[in-house]
């Protein structure tokens, strides 16, 4: 598998980066985790629009699926004309949600461009790609994503507050793809975000062989989250950043 980082600002969009947007490709086969604010831009960079083949959303905060009312009119209107439908994954209500943000009158919902599943954790195969899913600790209801394929695994924490759940996720995993939207401090929401800090302990627990972190808000030190996370995980750590390719 190849994961390529397309955006990883937390929460909005950052001077150097898009909303949260993350690729993943094996055997010819595209998928996208998420297509936040300002990501479906950033994406050009790296894929052909019309050549995506799946896309799992976590959840439906803006800056997660937001871009979806664009690319449904990139699919809409291409000049070859209508694309076929690909799968959309997401919460209860994404198709709702998503017709409230384009003000669709009905005469052209999301569902007629695409072919719109609801996710319940367990497991489900996305062309070659074995996906588990399971709650985690956020606000509305978030997926996190486990992606397994030749023997390799990928895990992607999405939005969340400490969870036991991300830890029997990511267990083993290859690499762990977790949000690191706060720095430690007092005064932090509970069942919200994780700290970089955070984010190391959950890997350290799972026995994870890599740790990125992402959905990195802009007002924060990025310095100040790899430090903090450096000090509870011992394994290779890497702030995510656009165009980073493991």
């Amino acid at each position: 598998m190849e994961l390529t980082i397309v955006g990883c600002s937390g929460s909005f969009p950052g001077p150097d980066s898009s909303a949260s947007c993350y690729l993943v490709a094996a055997d010819g086969f595209r998928m996208l985790l998420d297509l936040g604010n300002g990501s479906m831009g950033a994406l050009q960079r790296y894929a052909e629009l019309d050549q995506i083949d799946a896309i799992c959303l976590s959840h439906l905060h803006a800056d997660h699926c937001l871009d979806m009312c664009s690319y449904q009119v990139f699919r809409t209107y291409h000049p070859g004309g209508p694309l076929g439908k690909i799968p959309v994954y997401g919460p209860q209500g994404t198709a709702d949600r998503l017709d409230s943000a384009t003000w669709s009158d009905h005469d052209r919902p999301i569902a007629r461009s695409f072919d719109m599943r609801t996710l319940s954790p367990g497991k489900l195969e996305i062309g070659p790609l074995t996906v588990t899913v399971d709650h985690m600790n956020h606000p509305v209801e978030t997926f996190g994503f486990r992606i397994e394929h030749g023997g390799r695994v990928i895990t992607y924490s999405a939005d969340t507050g400490p969870t036991a759940a991300l830890v029997g996720l990511a267990a083993g995993s290859d690499v762990l793809l977790c949000e690191a939207s706060f720095v430690d401090g007092p005064g932090l929401p509970a069942d919200l975000h994780l700290t970089a800090g955070q984010a190391a302990e959950h890997a350290d627990r799972a026995g994870v062989g890599r740790l990125v972190l992402t959905h990195l808000v802009p007002w924060n030190d990025p310095d100040r989250s790899l430090a903090q996370a450096a000090a509870r995980f011992a394994g290779p750590l890497t702030l995510a950043s656009p165009g980073l390719r493991l």
